[in-house]
């Protein structure tokens, strides 16, 4: 689940990093009255950034300065008025322009193939991290942080040597181990801070000093960590998840968007796997991964078909059910439930074996669904189906 970059700052300001302060606003007048408190304060520009969860905010004209406060009320409606990418842009970030005078990158993120946290950096900030990746390899910086014990000190502070910014160790030592410390306090994927700068700060005094802050921040959550942290499920953008998406989750099915025409349903992420698997190797492509789970009833498994044909390439489908938990008459009965409201005629192959598969097969006979007795069988006719229906 990504999150919007005024609640990912929320989440980083809770682990004691150094962010500078913001408000948001929904309208154009709310935009204007924070700019005049930020510029009441000393600042001497606002910054005012759209608040949508795609990238190239700036490029798209989301991301603007003012100097005063009838400026910021214009640039925040400019702003409100966009569409980025096809998304609207609801609400804006206000918050006082930084003096930079150094950029830098750095992030948390979840490596699988080692199973640990990797901190990555770069002294390349401001810019898309994989655009460094692919034309500067070499320009990218990681360090694994140890399962148990966290991020180390002396890691944080090779990570703060090799990014230069030594002249700003122990806050740059902070804000690394914080990284770290956010990523594993909310379940997250990814904690980025793009850019980390070093900014000028002028103080009451008049004297001007330099400090380290996160000026961006980007997080991406677990959505299955998320009944851990009930309070962080009010910060999911409805603009941001796909509605097939929207209806999985709350209907309690494990649902993914794929490219293919063949539609799968199947009990258990395992076996859905296999049959993804069993599918391209027959020749065709999956157009879905769709768990149901153990136990689903028969309204599930009809939600379930009903999320499948809401995508118009899926011209076929393939249901492999392994009856444990779930009982092979209840598939059935769902299925047919599904097929008398689906709203177009796709081919249907089943594959329904263990508890109750003999129950389900009589079902599925009297209603005149194909059936297969092996995956195999069922993967070969699905894709055959499929390709007769492209035909």
């Amino acid at each position: 689940m990504k999150i919007q970059e005024a609640d990912a700052k929320s989440l980083l300001v809770a682990q004691g990093l150094p962010v500078p302060p913001w408000e948001v606003a929904h309208t154009a007048v709310e935009a204007r009255v924070a700019a005049e408190r930020f510029l009441s304060e000393g600042a001497q520009q606002v910054v005012i950034k759209a608040q949508v969860l795609v990238g190239g905010r700036g490029k798209a004209g989301g991301v603007k300065l003012a100097g005063f406060a009838e400026q910021a009320e214009l640039v925040a409606q400019s702003i409100l008025d966009l569409e980025i990418k096809g998304i609207p842009v609801r609400k804006v970030l206000v918050g006082p322009a930084a003096d930079i005078v150094q950029e830098v990158y750095l992030s948390a993120v979840l490596d699988r193939a080692s199973r640990k946290i990797l901190l990555m950096g770069s002294a390349e900030g401001g810019v898309e991290i994989e655009q460094v990746a692919a034309e500067r390899p070499d320009a990218i910086v990681t360090i694994h942080a140890d399962p148990l014990l966290g991020l180390q000190p002396y890691q944080a502070r090779e990570m703060a040597f090799r990014l230069g910014l030594g002249a700003h160790l122990k806050d740059a030592v902070a804000i690394a181990t914080g990284l770290v410390r956010t990523m594993r306090a909310y379940d997250a994927d990814l904690v980025e801070i793009n850019p980390l700068a070093i900014v000028n700060d002028i103080g009451v005094d008049g004297l001007v000093t330099q400090r380290l802050q996160c000026l961006d921040a980007k997080i991406t959550l677990d959505d299955s960590a998320l009944y851990r942290h009930p309070e962080l499920e009010a910060l999911r953008d409805p603009d941001e998840e796909d509605p097939a998406d929207k209806e999985a989750r709350e209907a309690g099915l494990t649902f993914i968007k794929l490219d293919g025409t063949i539609g799968c349903m199947v009990n258990g992420a395992g076996l859905a796997m296999t049959t993804m698997d069993l599918v391209k190797r027959a020749g065709g492509e999956p157009a879905n991964f769709l768990d149901i789970g153990g136990g689903a009833r028969a309204d599930k498994v009809a939600e379930a078909m009903r999320l499948i044909l809401a995508d118009p390439k899926v011209n076929a489908i393939l249901v492999n059910i392994f009856g444990g938990i779930t009982r092979g008459d209840e598939v059935a009965k769902g299925l047919i439930e599904a097929r008398a409201q689906q709203s177009r005629d796709v081919p249907m192959v089943v594959r329904i074996v263990g508890t109750n598969a003999a129950e389900a097969a009589i079902l599925l006979e009297e209603a005149q669904f194909v059936t297969a007795a092996t995956l195999d069988d069922a993967a070969a006719q699905a894709v055959a189906a499929s390709k007769a229906g492209a035909a």
